[in-house]
């Protein structure tokens, strides 16, 4: 590495808090700092849900086989839907109405507990192992500054302009056992869905083949799931309740998940100003993104809906952009929170290998309620010279408008 000597200088001997995932990216840094550089490594995986109890062992212990002094695992699954995940439910959020922010707001959870990590260690440096040219750079390193200022930021992939391959034949000649056909692809996986990137997803052509989705497709046929929501949150699944929102989100990725649904490719607008280009999977939250909508839809005012989109779509490409911090995001969160008081009752979806369908909804709050008619039909509120007035009422103005405009148009220049 051309770089090697002068980072060495730099670090020898201080202590690194690395943000650790057990891939190829944070795997590299593991050897990088410790071997290479002689900093006493100090890893740390936030698990947001997308790690089981053996999956999160096994990264444990290829953490401390490739050399670290310590490794911890932190459980944010709980707090990371407190803290983001009920809001983007609550705001029906899709990035350019496409991606539900499934590694966008997870990141920004991660880097939160990183830093309160460097804090409790008293390192003096943090590490992460993320490239030069996406969205997460930006993010772990904001929120380091915020949280842990002076506190140096080490980000070898980005610094060493580094690639997938090279960092394969570095851990080679390193001895590093670990599976290089599968890191191919970046997947990261979390409660709020998994984003999947590989040489497919590079230009702007091409799809993922099969066997590089993390779920695959093993269901067939087509299944009914309700869906409960309690103030905007989800609480049941097909009447099985659950103490917590997380664990029922979890419980319908077990079931939709088998299907494919979810799967798509996001293309948007990077923070440093690129286009991006990655898969994902989220049978999930799509679900629940649609389903909640769809119950919103029944139970909320015509002014509610508009302005919670306009506010909603703000909150996610703020989120995106990795501004957790700013105060004016906990303004937003306490109107969306405020806006699901109605927002209650059971959601039917139909599910099919790749796709699903919105049923319909059943809730006390419904405003489709037949005692003041049913649309298209007949009405019981109002009688037909109430609606004559109100409409000539309603574009009296406009009227006006367009009668004067009409007069001094056709009144001859003095």
């Amino acid at each position: 590495m051309s770089d090697s000597k002068n980072l060495s200088e730099n670090m020898a001997g201080k202590k690194v808090v690395l943000g650790f995932s057990g891939g190829l990216d944070t795997t590299f840094c593991v050897k990088y700092l410790g071997e290479d550089n002689g900093y006493e490594v100090h890893s740390v995986i936030v698990n947001t849900g997308g790690f089981s109890e053996d999956e999160l062992k096994k990264i444990e212990a290829h953490a401390y086989k490739l050399g670290v002094k310590t490794h911890t695992t932190v459980d944010a699954v709980k707090g990371y839907y407190d803290r983001i995940i009920k809001y983007l439910v609550f705001g029906n959020t899709l990035k350019n109405n496409t991606y539900p922010l499934s590694v966008s707001a997870e990141r920004l959870v991660q880097a939160l507990h990183i830093a309160e990590h460097v804090k409790a260690l008293g390192a003096t440096a943090v590490a992460h192992g993320s490239t030069g040219a996406g969205n997460d750079q930006v993010r772990f390193d904001m929120v380091f500054n915020i949280m842990i200022p002076g506190v140096e930021i080490i980000t070898p992939i980005r610094d060493l302009k580094l690639s997938r391959e090279a960092e394969i034949e570095y851990l080679k000649k390193k001895g590093v056992e670990m599976n290089f056909e599968k890191a191919a692809y970046s997947i990261n996986k979390g409660l709020w869905g998994t984003s999947v990137g590989g040489r497919e997803t590079l230009s702007s052509k091409g799809i993922l083949p099969e066997e590089a989705w993390p779920t695959q497709v093993t269901k067939s046929g087509s299944e009914e799931v309700k869906l409960h929501f309690e103030k905007g949150e989800l609480t049941a699944v097909n009447d099985r309740s659950f103490t917590h929102p997380s664990e029922a989100i979890q419980h319908l990725q077990s079931i939709a998940g088998a299907y494919g649904v979810g799967r798509d490719i996001h293309v948007g607008d990077t923070i440093i100003g690129i286009k991006g280009r990655v898969g994902f999977e989220a049978a999930a939250p799509m679900v629940i993104l649609k389903a909640h909508h769809a119950l919103e839809k029944h139970v909320l005012t015509k002014w509610q809906l508009s302005w919670k989109d306009n506010i909603a779509n703000f909150y996610g490409n703020w989120m995106h952009e990795g501004q957790i911090l700013d105060p004016v995001m906990r303004d937003i969160e306490a109107f969306l929170q405020s806006s699901q008081q109605n927002v209650t009752g059971d959601v039917y979806v139909l599910l099919q290998p790749y796709r699903f369908q919105v049923i319909g909804i059943e809730s006390k709050y419904d405003l489709m309620n037949s005692k003041f008619g049913k649309y298209g039909e007949m009405n019981n509120g109002w009688t037909g010279e109430d609606v004559r007035g109100f409409s000539k009422i309603f574009g009296n103005q406009t009227a006006m408008f367009h009668l004067v405009k009409e007069d001094a148009e056709n009144t001859p220049n003095p």
